[in-house]
């Protein structure tokens, strides 16, 4: 089977990096600083995030698509397009979920970037099965060195971006990221061969270059719109590095002294410490116990420590804060122990082994 020759329009091809990087710059901000928000807010972000990052690496494949020269005419198939898209975006979205919902270790980060390149890998080779008139023929080497570049580059993209939150690592994780996708592409075209075929496939409805192209274009106008919105944020803030300092906001600062910020109902509202019965590490946040209530709150448990240490908490265990006024009796079985509550509506606080003398003795001053 006679095998056609092809190029690339070189504007075209520099507009799809273009585009890759202005995703992969919107994406990496929307999730900044995401311990001062509420549940419902960071939900929103990593779903808008996952829409950017996803439809950044649609947009840059089909971009580049749009360069392509063929010496036939092609079309695509619109359902298998469309669901090359969708499939970026579910699987970027299923690798954010995992790194802000989950405990964000190195084993954490370096998953969500394999799964990310693997979602390069798959929306690309989805997208070349919609070619219409012509069909794509792939070598061995150039699915090895596509699959590995994209793994390898965005695993390091996510530890460099993830690592640690500054504005510093989230652009050079846009960088990285943004190689990975275009490298992806390329090393994957350079792998292809393609050759004419009589017929079209009727998954779906035909959609010319020229239809295409109108998609493209909403879809790399609403990147760069977000790129400049989320742009103007490092203009107007300097934002602090997530899961580091994250709680030095003006307005988690109140008159009346030291404050719990929580969340309750979509708002926000703040509990003073005295009224606090303990405190339970939740991933990158804490969960706040009073005698009516268990609130969501912004702090990791760091924080929480070195704010309500001072305050007369004790820590009975690295992911509890126990305010010892409110202590009505301690359980020791063996090397461990617990703090038990007036209220049956409280569970009680664990107490580790490492933690046993100086719970004791705080409790009995």
């Amino acid at each position: 089977m006679e095998t056609l020759s092809f190029s690339h329009d070189f504007f075209l091809v520099i507009m799809s990096c273009l585009v890759a990087t202005a995703a992969a710059f919107t994406g990496l901000s929307l999730t900044r600083n995401l311990s001062q928000k509420s549940l419902t807010q960071k939900k929103v972000s990593v779903a808008l995030a996952a829409i950017a990052l996803g439809g950044g690496i649609w947009s840059m494949h089909f971009v580049a698509m749009l360069g392509l020269q063929l010496p036939v005419l092609f079309y695509y198939d619109a359902a298998i397009t469309l669901i090359s898209a969708l499939t970026a975006i579910l699987i970027v979205g299923a690798a954010l979920i995992l790194l802000h919902f989950t405990d964000r270790t190195p084993l954490v980060i370096g998953t969500a970037g394999a799964i990310v390149g693997v979602g390069i890998l798959v929306m690309h080779y989805i997208g070349m099965a919609g070619l219409e008139l012509c069909r794509a023929i792939y070598t061995p080497l150039g699915i090895a060195e596509s699959s590995i570049v994209a793994i390898v580059l965005c695993i390091l993209a996510f530890r460099v971006a993830y690592g640690h939150r500054t504005n510093r690592n989230i652009f050079l994780g846009t960088l990285c990221f943004a190689v990975a996708v275009g490298s992806v592409h390329f090393l994957a075209m350079a792998g292809t061969e393609f050759v004419a075929v009589p017929q079209v496939a009727e998954f779906g409805p035909s959609m010319s270059n020229e239809v295409l192209a109108l998609g493209v274009i909403v879809s790399s106008f609403v990147i760069f719109g977000g790129f400049l919105w989320v742009s103007t944020t490092y203009l107007v803030a300097s934002p602090v590095a997530e899961g580091i300092n994250p709680v030095d906001d003006a307005d988690i600062q109140t008159p009346v002294g030291l404050q719990i910020p929580c969340e309750r109902d979509g708002g926000r509202i703040f509990v003073a410490p005295g009224d606090v019965v303990f405190v339970r590490a939740d991933g990158h946040y804490t969960q706040i116990y009073t005698e009516q209530d268990r609130l969501f709150c912004v702090w990791p448990i760091t924080e929480a420590t070195k704010r309500l240490l001072p305050a007369g908490f004790i820590q009975t265990h690295r992911s509890y804060l126990v305010n010892p006024s409110k202590v009505a009796r301690f359980e020791r079985s063996k090397d461990k122990g617990r703090c038990l509550f007036d209220t049956d509506t409280i569970p009680p606080a664990p107490v580790s082994r490492s933690k046993l003398k100086a719970t004791q003795d705080a409790l009995l001053a």
